[in-house]
């Protein structure tokens, strides 16, 4: 079994180095369709930084009576934190209202006048709601409704926001579908492409091949060499994929962090880039593998 094994490393080594040119654009070929795989990971990324800051960008505020007590409203706040719907509940109180109304139009002076002639606080008091998706706000706005809680709220924004959220959370999904189909079809194509040149590639050992037969070499022995080659070409795909996208990511990172902040594109390549790196070393080696199995499939049924 040792010597087999052994027999069929050192073939396929040796095809390979002489399939230089074959090899080579084999490996080429390989290293494009790895980037491509490589981008897709990163888009997936990138989609889902600039969901979560649109996300973060919208919420329900809820206005309280100003007859409403401090307690009655922080025992409400409680009471939203404690819902699985519910990301974060954050309390504006009168006092701290009044002061954002008045930075807001600092540079007012009619509305600033106005403000400071006024006795008392006509502000409400709030509570800002993030949900944890915006698919939940509608279900937020509906426990909201409750006739305990509905005696001290005065308005909630939901209504007024509600188009704006049932939008947000369509397009979200047909992103995340989008972005899995597009995965699955550019996947595809990367393999067809590669698997029709390890197929070409195959085909010029086709006289080799059927040599091997006729001298009663085993299935196992004609197909383990291509195999080999086709390991090879894609831990080199792999690897040289790798440190072609590292600049790439570098120099794109800053651009999209000028449009998503917070997005650090380098930052997660550099942090998950063995993770990365072994996607790519299953995605390279199983379309390698896989596409020599099948190619010289067809000439052992002969």
């Amino acid at each position: 079994m040792l010597t087999i094994l052994s027999r069929i490393i050192h073939y396929g080594l040796q095809n390979f180095r002489r399939n230089g040119l074959l090899s080579a654009a084999t490996v080429a070929i390989m290293v494009l369709a790895l980037l491509v795989f490589h981008g897709l990971v990163l888009f997936d990324v990138v989609a889902d930084s600039a969901v979560a800051s649109i996300q973060d960008k919208i919420d329900i505020s809820v206005y309280f009576k100003t007859t409403t007590s401090e307690d009655d409203i922080l025992n409400i706040k409680q009471s939203l934190e404690s819902l699985s719907e519910v990301k974060s509940v954050e309390y504006v109180s009168r006092d701290r209202a009044l002061e954002i109304f008045k930075e807001k139009h600092a540079n007012d002076p009619i509305i600033s006048q106005g403000i400071n002639e006024l006795d008392s606080n006509p502000l409400e008091a709030s509570l800002n709601v993030k949900a944890t998706s915006p698919d939940q706000y509608a279900s937020i706005a509906s426990y909201l409704e409750s006739p305990n809680l509905k005696t001290h709220i005065d308005s909630v924004s939901y209504t007024e926001n509600q188009i704006v959220i049932e939008r947000l959370a369509s397009i979200i999904d047909n992103v995340n579908r989008g972005g899995l189909a597009l995965t699955i079809f550019l996947a595809l194509v990367a393999g067809l492409v590669v698997f029709n040149t390890i197929r070409i590639a195959i085909y010029s050992n086709r006289e080799e091949i059927s040599i091997m037969r006729l001298v009663g070499a085993s299935n196992s022995l004609v197909r383990g060499p291509s195999m080999v080659e086709g390991l090879i070409q894609g831990v080199l795909g792999a690897v040289v994929s790798m440190l072609l996208a590292a600049p790439l990511v570098y120099v794109a990172s800053p651009r999209l962090e000028a449009f998503i902040p917070g997005l650090n594109l380098f930052q997660y390549f550099y942090s998950h880039l063995a993770l990365l790196l072994f996607y790519q070393l299953i995605f390279g080696i199983g379309i390698g593998v896989f596409s020599s199995f099948m190619a010289v499939r067809r000439y052992l049924r002969n």
